[in-house]
């Protein structure tokens, strides 16, 4: 691991999580949650607020007891094995720096509780600091910093130590969008570097899809779907992740002799096999959806009609109705400039739908 040539050469653990059940009174937090996470893997826990996915980590970091169920980290049972005994790098949402200390001296804190000689403090602290491109402002102090800067040194703090796992609890949520987006990807780029089992939490979908070798989508305590990016936008499992992920509408569909149809008769062709439940649910995402102009031969047309164009600097969010009294959203990227001709509020269009975009899932 590039950090652990800041450190030791240790390799990266599994983690298993096995029928994890967490109450408090009379709520469920976790309801027989089962998760396998691949030694160097970095998967993220998705859901909505008090879907249970921090209650998930905290239970892996230690910092929750589970009611029942089973936590391994590769072939050791850690389930009731305190938190500083875990071994385990965390960056939290508040990123917990010591505002008293510099950012060298932030970083080289786990090390110095773990009594490693000062030149191996020194040494490590160094290349962890250039891998976070914070070496030169290792005496600075971190009150000093900007919030994109203090999440690096988290960071830094999290991993000098070569841990096997490395838990992230919504470390960007504090940041604006534009950084948020940056720091994604020099996270992704640093467990790259490191290979730590990383587990990461967001209610973001798009930092998720960003981020993810798997997603486990979580809602009511329970996993809904564990897959890879691809796989949850492509394939939702259910109305929930599809709902959840992307921008999405979703529309009531019936069964009709392979396809299916809307609520205003209009057929539509689909290239994958229908779920086997009667209430089905179309998925209309909206960078899928066509213009007229746009549709070529072989495509579902679905009638509908324009309601409002609002232009959003990079893109075009194409607000229309169709089956006479769905909303739905179509987004276009504004790649040439702006559009030569918008259309009108009230026109009739004919939108377009490729058979293999068609996804339909469970109600």
């Amino acid at each position: 691991m590039a950090a652990r040539a800041a450190g030791h050469g240790t390799k990266s653990l599994s983690i298993a999580v096995r029928g994890i059940r967490k109450t408090y009174g009379n709520f469920v937090a976790l309801d027989d949650v089962s998760l396998d996470v691949g030694a160097g893997e970095f998967v993220t826990l998705l859901g909505p607020s008090g879907s249970g996915k921090t209650t998930l980590l905290n239970v892996v970091a230690g910092f929750v007891r589970p009611d029942r169920g089973a936590l391994m980290f590769g072939d050791e049972d850690v389930t009731l094995r305190p938190v500083n005994k875990r071994g385990l790098g965390m960056v939290f949402q508040n990123y917990a720096l010591f505002p008293h200390m510099s950012v060298g001296q932030n970083v080289a804190f786990p090390l110095k509780v773990r009594r490693l000689p000062a030149a191996e403090v020194a040494e490590r602290v160094h290349q962890v600091l250039q891998l976070v491109q914070l070496e030169a402002l290792a005496d600075r102090n971190v009150a000093a910093l900007s919030g994109g800067q203090r999440q690096r040194v988290a960071l830094a703090r999290a991993v000098v130590f070569s841990p096997d796992i490395v838990l992230m609890d919504e470390p960007l949520s504090a940041l604006d969008k534009n950084l948020r987006e940056q720091m994604q990807v020099e996270i992704r780029h640093l467990h790259k570097k490191i290979g730590a089992t990383t587990i990461y939490v967001t209610h973001d979908q798009r930092e998720a899809l960003t981020m993810s070798d798997r997603i486990a989508v979580m809602n009511h305590g329970r996993i809904v779907q564990f897959d890879t990016p691809a796989n949850i936008y492509e394939h939702p499992r259910d109305a929930f992740v599809a709902g959840f992920i992307g921008e999405t509408t979703l529309v009531p569909v019936t069964r009709v002799n392979g396809g299916v149809t809307l609520p205003d008769g209009i057929a539509l062709r689909i290239s994958q096999p229908l779920p086997g439940m009667n209430d089905l649910l179309l998925v209309l995402r909206a960078e899928r959806l066509l213009m007229p102009e746009e549709c070529g031969a072989g495509v579902n047309r679905i009638p509908a009609v324009l309601r409002d164009v609002i232009y959003q600097g990079d893109s075009l969010l194409i607000l229309v109705d169709i089956a006479g009294r769905h909303r739905v959203s179509i987004r276009r990227t504004l790649r040439g400039g702006p559009l030569a001709h918008l259309p009108a509020g009230g026109e009739q269009l004919s939108l377009g739908l490729d058979p293999a975009a068609t996804i339909v899932v469970p109600a």
